[in-house]
């Protein structure tokens, strides 16, 4: 247990996603909880949920800790109505729960947070709705627009996950720079730890996954533009295979049009709902791991590959470059030859790809669950120093 001046706070998250989601949003929420808890057990922590739902993480971390619960609301009109009790009731809650520190943990504050008595921390994760609106629809990006600059104009301060959505909340919501603090996010521990030969091979066997192959995780959409590995993947070795993991959206059927019309049915495999305990072992078993999204919050599917000590091919545009660091390689994600070139320097030069795993575990000991779990205390106290 770390202690960052001996006096302990009472700390509030809106617990919406933490709840509710198991991906995304929802792993962050769950990540930053536990961390604080973790290091930080001796401040009060209260989780608020606008109705109950079973979630087996977050019911690990309160059985571990005492000085944390979940607040829901105390009247049942509320349950029914509580996309409204999230934005607006919540705060009468907060008061009265005497909470000192209201944490956003997924871009949102309530909206009536200004002139509160408690002070306001939000997370903004990116701002991809606005540079991208394209693949959003309009109404979203509306909703989207609103929610987050009025939380950042209402916050006291402001956690930004990469120094390039810092840029975009100075850029489009002419916030000041230094209302805006950059502390970055960890992977799922599990990632952290060798995986055993027997358990890999249980993988290998289970996916039926080709002796050296190439990977790539997260939704299979347009903006994360997976189709530049299977383009690049016609000038890369024929043994080499690529495997994508992912949802499936309307963006898949192009990459499978692509991969029929090419002949690469039999080197590119395309794996859905894949349990997370098996991806640390697919990660391990790769390769490299590429990369090539346009545009990201963050990017933590490289840091789980630097972890695994797998070589990273990121795309240059946003953020994925403070992720993988200056040791991993970079394109623009419209040149599939260059992507392809990347690839096999990789694979050709075991010196370089030595190098390059050294160098990327070197690189992601700063997002230390320690160190990110401190900074965040460290703007708790400030506010209320």
């Amino acid at each position: 247990m770390l202690k960052e001046n001996g006096n302990s706070m009472k700390i509030g998250f809106d617990g919406k996603r933490a709840l509710q989601n198991f991906t995304g949003l929802g792993n962050y929420s769950r990540y930053i909880i536990e961390i604080l808890t973790r290091y930080y057990s001796d401040n009060s922590y209260i989780i608020y949920a606008p109705r109950k739902r079973s979630n087996k993480k977050l019911e690990s971390i309160l059985k571990d800790n005492d000085g944390i619960r979940i607040g829901y609301p105390s009247l049942k009109i509320w349950i029914k109505l509580s996309s409204i009790w999230r934005v607006w009731n919540i705060t009468q809650k907060i008061r009265k729960d005497k909470v000192e520190v209201y944490h956003g943990l997924s871009n949102e504050l309530p909206l009536n947070s200004k002139k509160t008595g408690f002070k306001k921390v939000v997370t903004i994760h990116d701002l991809i709705f606005i540079r991208f609106p394209q693949y959003y629809k309009p109404i979203d990006r509306k909703i989207y627009t609103y929610k987050f600059k009025r939380s950042c104009i209402n916050a006291d301060k402001i956690i930004a996950i990469s120094d390039c959505t810092k840029r975009d909340i100075i850029k489009f919501f002419r916030i000041p720079e230094e209302k805006i603090e950059v502390v970055y996010q960890n992977c799922d521990p599990s990632f952290r730890h060798p995986v055993s030969f027997e358990r890999k091979e249980e993988i290998r066997k289970k996916y039926q996954l080709p002796e050296q192959y190439i990977l790539n995780v997260g939704s299979i959409e347009e903006r994360k533009n997976v189709l530049l590995a299977v383009k690049a993947l016609l000038k890369t070795p024929e043994h080499i295979h690529l495997i994508i993991i992912g949802k499936r959206t309307s963006y898949t059927e192009k990459v499978e049009q692509f991969i029929q019309k090419n002949n690469l049915n039999n080197r590119v495999h395309l794996l859905h709902q894949v349990p997370s305990e098996d991806l640390p072992g697919i990660y391990q078993l790769a390769e490299l791991f590429v990369y090539p999204s346009r545009f990201e919050g963050f990017g933590i599917p490289i840091v789980e590959a630097l972890y695994s000590g797998v070589p990273v091919i990121g795309a240059i545009g946003s953020c994925l470059e403070e992720a993988g660091g200056p040791d991993s390689l970079y394109v623009n994600p419209d040149d599939d030859e260059a992507l392809s070139h990347a690839i096999n320097k990789l694979l050709h030069n075991p010196s370089e790809r030595i190098r390059t795993i050294e160098k990327g575990k070197l690189y992601v000991q700063r997002f230390s669950d320690e160190q990110i779990a401190r900074n965040i205390m460290s703007i708790y106290h400030e506010l209320l120093s």
